[in-house]
């Protein structure tokens, strides 16, 4: 058991840079889980549980900030809950190399959104019909992918809030946060219900995660992400390659 206390600092670190990214703390986890051979539904599960944790911490420090917009975080992180409650499904069935495939596109695109985060601005407040059906349906892959995967959905909620519904950036990543309470916990949930997580391995990712959301949120007010976000976007491409590598050598 204490050769895998190497999991709290791993939670931490994912839970850290989470936080302040605005992404959940699965998208360090997950690729690590997966290079050391858990299976899918293993690797989501145990995942989820810290994205969860680190959702609670997140929260508790941002809503001290006041930057969660509660109602509209509220809306979206309900709507996010059948499409968690799937991808949970999905991953007792999706073999490895699939799995490796997805979720280094996954990355990619994760990598492309830390990058560019910057120039994402704001339009004006806008809550039409086209943008309530846009919600709907990106709330829904969002939860997929949160089930699926073991991550969070900042990768579609926080370009949604900024670009279609007109937040600002320093409100959309604190609001994602509070988005994966529900979509974190339905997914936590399902995976339960379905027997996949270790509870132990998901305890003591969750501990990290919860310190590292904490203090992650904290450190979101006074860091340059200048030099982060080309680092963390470098690891994350050079991450996908390794999993669209190592998806070859394993058979589908």
């Amino acid at each position: 058991m204490l050769e895998e206390l190497w999991l709290i600092p791993l939670g931490f670190v994912a839970g850290l840079l989470g936080s302040i990214i605005g992404l959940g703390g699965g998208i360090i986890i997950v690729p690590v889980l997966t290079f050391f051979g858990y299976a899918p539904a293993l690797v989501s599960s145990n995942s989820i549980f810290a994205v969860f944790s680190n959702a609670v911490a997140s929260s508790i420090s941002y809503a001290k900030q006041r930057r969660i917009e509660y109602s509209l975080g509220l809306k979206l992180g309900l709507l996010s809950i059948p499409g968690t409650i799937l991808g949970a499904y999905i991953s007792s069935d999706i073999t490895p190399s699939v799995f490796k495939i997805l979720f280094g596109l996954i990355l990619i695109s994760a990598s492309l959104y830390i990058f560019s985060k910057r120039k994402i601005e704001p339009k004006s407040h806008n809550l039409s019909k086209q943008v309530i059906l846009l919600a709907i349906g990106a709330s829904f892959l969002a939860g997929i992918i949160s089930g699926l995967f073991g991550v969070g959905g900042g990768i579609i909620f926080v370009p949604l809030m900024v670009i279609a519904m007109g937040l600002s950036m320093k409100n959309a990543a604190p609001t994602s946060q509070f988005i994966l309470l529900f979509a974190s916990a339905s997914a936590l949930v399902t995976h339960t219900v379905l027997g996949h997580p270790d509870f132990y391995d998901a305890l003591l990712l969750a501990t990290g995660s919860f310190v590292g959301g904490l203090v992650g949120a904290r450190l979101s007010l006074e860091i340059k992400e200048g030099g982060l976000k080309i680092l963390i976007s470098i690891v994350l491409i050079a991450t996908a390659v390794k999993l669209f590598i190592d998806s070859l050598e394993v058979p589908f």
